[in-house]
């Protein structure tokens, strides 16, 4: 029965269909009682036939909708419409597992990651005696941000009848739709081939046979035929799993075997024994691995006694290194928050009792909470519009007020001002503020951003130290004799190191380069103690001396990110998921498609013909040289070109320009498809994106000499010369189709147009700070943005400056959603891409950490 929008289906509001199956078909709606969108899903009206069968099945729906657990679909509504019966549950965005199987096995981490969700749920619904029957990839969401939620609870119930299950009703079942049925008999338990009841140990098999399939890329069992596959689940055996993915740790491999156990009662006799030794084992598989965050739904106190083991086995490898042999951590962590949303900074307050912290949750605006460091009270203050930067041991408070949050949650452009804790209007001392931290004196450090650049200004005004790069995280030594700082090299990756300047401007560069890090804080024991990412691990909790001696304080299965230290030790630190995401839309499709790959997923480009996105890839499977890709709009898997920042295709589609992240500054010219890669010098110190011209003869890019701010260049493809298309500060470079002018973003965050053979540029009259230029329209107007939500992209007249909305894009989940950027548009407009951020953090106190 195909809908057609805006057909109401009982109180619902047919928007547009999502897909169809042998199941039923989904559509999006929307609920006008409540304003949400949610999913429909209708089945076949032969379902309805028998009448008890379809009680039996609305029950179940029922005590299935009852279960409220994060890893099982919300259930909110059933409903019959023209003899189909229907389900209203809650509408997520993401892809089926077997979607994120299509480009083969996961890596380990993230495997352990989505079994235990999954084995989480199953616990949940066994509990209640709901048994699935129908486990399969299929049945498996994993939504944007690494949530997994169980499907179709209760669907097995109608489309397999209830009681001893007769080989007869399994063929028919086979013969009803092969394609999709024979994916369901290759994870049906031995139990159920044989025609035997099935209870929640059937669950547990259907469970390990998709574990082995995600680990292996290969389905556990698997024959030409319905009959061959279920001849295989009840006789043999599948291969051994390091046979194809030798990274397995042998005590998953046991847990995948027992599940698969042919006798029930040889198998592991609840969900919660498995969801257990997933648990013990994700703290123990291999340091090689590449991993993803876990999903904020996941509560971590279950987790405790595998961060003590973790805990103590680093620190005594730590103390074992510098000679420190005393007494090892045990950390106790204390839990602070438990909405869904992000915590850009937080501090403890002077006299330790309180925290202090700034969140978005569930999707609302910034506000600034206290509570007790014992207790779970958050009282919001009174400031509004404002972010945390840090607190006077006086009890004043520093606020950023108005400003920007960037894409790792710091803080751009805003106004420094300063109030009572207590409250009171902040009183505004400084524009164009990132960061500050108060001396024990009270006075006040900042990061001061002044023509694009940053510095380091104590007090403020005077200047200590500036870079070409970014800085966050200023914090002032117990003394006041210096400044700690992040520095980051290129905007706005969050790489970089560990340094201090002194108040004589002296600086020092405490480690190397990692691939992310966050959060800065001095330690009692005068170490500085921050969060960082090396390799391909989580990032752990770390401390350096300033003799540059480093060891690791706390390792977690998660993303940490450190925000203060107390005077007695305890410390204020989130684990935070964290994922980038891209969605897509091209002309024919009914909505957007999410192209995101692998957790950081940053769309660069669009072809000349629509069909293909080009992305960087920077989760850490990427590595810290990232992953160039590209992958068709319509969602085929993505195929990788090369390694380093990912830029534009050229206008035949065949070659794309890149920034390699190592060794000397170069663009190279990947092709896309049979062909040599090309590499070009680049005379400066750093590059950053870079742009094919129209004609494919010029690269422009952005660049930056040594000691120097970045600005545009323009480089002849075939002899490589290369000369200053915009003055210092001008950073962004979106040429015009005829190449003669190009669109950026002044020194004092304009947007102006530089043309060859004008000294002067023309600024576009009217309010254009914080937009961001995209493309040139056909007519001569240019295609704009501004990094906030919701994300409207305009186009502006060069000439009067005039704005109108050519779109409006924001994902539906906000809980969490940091900002859309970047956006790319295709050469006609019709097709666009973006990337959406989401950070979704738990906020905790530790005490035993050392």
């Amino acid at each position: 029965m195909a809908l057609r929008n805006e057909t109401r289906l009982g109180p619902y509001e047919i928007v547009s269909p999502i897909g169809a199956g042998g199941m039923g078909e989904v559509y999006r709606a929307r609920d006008p009682r409540l304003g949400r969108e949610v999913a429909i899903k209708i089945l076949p009206a032969s379902f309805s036939s028998d009448a008890s069968r379809l009680h039996r099945f609305e029950q179940e729906a029922r005590a299935a909708a009852a279960l409220n657990h994060p890893n099982i679909l919300v259930v909110f509504d059933l409903g019959t419409q023209d003899g189909s019966p229907y389900i209203v549950s809650e509408l997520l965005e993401g892809a089926t597992l077997r979607e994120r199987l299509r480009t083969g096995p996961l890596p380990v981490r993230k495997a352990i990651d989505y079994a235990q969700q999954i084995a989480r749920g199953l616990a949940a619904a066994h509990d209640r005696g709901i048994v699935h029957r129908d486990l399969k990839p299929e049945n498996i969401l994993v939504t944007d941000d690494g949530r997994v939620k169980i499907l179709d609870f209760g669907l097995a119930k109608l489309h397999v009848s209830e009681g001893p299950e007769s080989s007869d009703a399994l063929t028919q079942t086979v013969h009803s739709d092969p394609g999709t049925v024979l994916g369901t008999v290759g994870y049906m338990s031995p139990e159920q081939v044989r025609g035997k009841p099935a209870d929640a140990r059937s669950d547990l098999f259907s469970f390990g046979a998709i574990l082995y399939e995600v680990l292996s890329g290969k389905r556990a069992f698997h024959g030409e035929s319905a009959a061959e596959t279920m001849s295989a689940i009840a006789k043999e055996e599948p291969p051994d799993l390091t046979e194809t993915n030798r990274n397995v740790p042998p005590a998953l491999e046991r847990i995948v075997r027992h599940c698969l156990e042919k006798n029930p009662s040889e198998r592991f006799q609840s969900a919660r024994d498995v969801a257990f030794d997933l648990e013990t084992v994700s703290g123990t598989s291999q340091a090689g691995v590449r991993v993803q965050p876990l999903p904020a739904s996941f509560r971590w106190r279950k987790l405790l006694p595998i961060f003590w083991i973790i805990s103590l086995i680093l620190t005594a490898a730590a103390a074992f290194v510098f000679g420190k042999r005393g007494a090892v951590s045990s950390p106790r962590f204390r839990t602070l928050s438990y909405e869904r949303g992000s915590i850009p900074n937080a501090r403890f307050t002077p006299d330790g009792r309180s925290v202090i912290y700034d969140a978005a949750w569930e999707g609302r605006p910034l506000r600034i909470f206290s509570t007790p460091a014992e207790s779970v009270q958050p009282r919001a203050l009174e400031f509004e519009q404002a972010h945390l930067l840090g607190i006077s041991r006086s009890g004043d408070i520093a606020l950023g007020l108005a400003g920007t949050l960037g894409n790792h949650l710091d803080v751009r452009f805003a106004t420094l001002g300063v109030a009572p804790l207590a409250g009171g209007a902040p009183r505004e001392l400084l524009e164009n503020v990132a960061e500050a931290d108060w001396a024990p004196d009270g006075t006040v450090a900042v990061v001061h951003t002044v023509n694009h650049r940053d510095r380091i200004e104590f007090p403020v005004g005077r200047v200590l130290y500036e870079t070409t790069g970014w800085i966050t995280a200023i914090r002032i030594s117990p003394k006041g004799d210096r400044i700690a700082f992040l520095e980051h090299p290129v905007w706005p990756d969050d790489r970089g190191w560990v340094a201090t300047v002194d108040v004589a401007g002296q600086k020092q560069k405490l480690t190397k380069e990692f691939e992310s890090v966050v959060g800065l804080a001095w330690s009692p024991a005068g170490e500085l103690w921050f969060a960082a990412t090396k390799g391909n691990e989580y990032r752990s909790l770390r401390a350096v001396d300033l003799a540059g001696r480093e060891r690791v304080v706390l390792t977690v299965p998660g993303a940490l990110r450190l925000y203060d230290v107390a005077q007695d030790g305890r410390v204020l630190l989130s684990l935070d998921n964290e994922h980038v995401g891209v969605k897509a839309y091209m002309p024919g499709q009914s909505g957007e498609r999410d192209l995101s790959w692998s957790g950081w997923t940053i769309a660069n480009d669009i072809s000349l013909d629509n069909k293909s996105l080009l992305f960087d890839e920077e989760s850490v499977i990427a590595g810290s040289s990232y992953i160039v890709g590209i992958r068709s709009m319509e969602g085929s898997p993505p195929v990788r070109l090369g390694q380093g920042n990912g830029g534009h295709f050229s206008q035949n589609g065949k070659s794309v320009s890149t920034v390699p992240l190592t060794g000397e500054p170069r663009i190279v010219l990947l092709p896309t498809g049979v062909g040599a890669a090309k590499e070009l010098p680049v005379p400066l110190e750093k590059v950053s994106f870079t742009l094919l011209s129209p004609d494919d003869r010029h690269l422009m890019f952005a660049g930056a000499e040594h000691g120097h701010a970045f600005r545009c260049y323009v480089q002849e493809i075939e002899t490589g010369k290369i000369r200053a298309a915009t003055p210092e500060g001008a950073y962004a470079c979106v040429p015009s189709p005829d190449g003669a002018s190009v669109a950026t973003i002044n020194s004092e965050g304009k947007l102006a147009i530089y043309s060859s053979g004008d000294d002067q540029p023309r600024i576009i009259p009217g309010d254009t700070s914080g937009l961001e230029p995209i493309r040139w329209c056909a007519d001569g107007g240019l295609y704009v943005y501004r990094n906030q939500l919701p994300l409207r992209i305009l186009r502006i007249d060069p000439t009067t400056g005039k704005q109108t909305v050519a779109r409006e894009l924001a994902p539906t989940d906000a809980a969490g959603l940091i900002g859309i950027s970047p956006v790319v548009l295709s050469p006609d407009a019709k097709a666009y891409a973006y990337s959406y951020r989401r950070t979704l953090s738990e906020l905790y106190v530790v005490e035993g950490l050392k």
